[in-house]
């Protein structure tokens, strides 16, 4: 179980994540240097499966996909809400059904290692979060940012 502190750091973590893996699909040209690093690794590496050259319309959807999941990654960085965070864990689970046959259907077993990252974000996501206590330890005392001490004062409720 998470505390909320704690899952709004996982779904950082995880948009981070998203950002460095996919920011090389955005464009034909990083996407084409990606692709060969990744050919080479799975030649190299003997690794059963295919990673056939990208025709332009492959190149198309490959940046299309780039570019939509770095931009849902700088909205989880920058505001990292629990319900982003429950979104991306059910993409994450698509993303791993669409992997999944991929490998099925012969594709490179390169993809094993996105498929295991897909697979733990998505589980660490769909965790249960704790909800914060409505009986507070402390006090909670309204903050004001600016005003004399006296207007402060005069502002604050008192509870008889």
């Amino acid at each position: 179980m998470w505390t909320t502190a704690q899952y709004r750091r996982l779904v950082q973590g995880s948009a981070w994540y998203d950002l460095i893996v996919t920011v090389a699909f955005v464009t034909p040209w990083s996407f084409a240097a990606l692709h060969g690093v990744l050919t080479g690794v799975s030649q190299a590496l003997n690794l059963p499966g295919e990673l056939p050259p990208f025709e332009p319309v492959h190149m198309l959807m490959a940046n299309l996909l780039g570019s939509i999941v770095c931009v849902w990654s700088v909205l989880r960085i920058r505001d990292p809400q629990q319900v982003f965070g429950r979104y991306d864990a059910v993409a994450r689970f698509l993303f791993s059904a669409w992997q999944a046959y991929a490998l099925s259907r012969g594709a490179s077993s390169i993809l094993v290692v996105f498929l295991f990252f897909e697979l733990a974000w998505g589980i660490a996501q769909v965790l249960p979060v704790r909800t914060p206590s409505r009986a507070s330890p402390l006090p909670q005392v309204p903050q004001y940012p600016c005003g004399s001490e006296l207007a402060r004062d005069e502002a604050t409720p008192v509870n008889h």
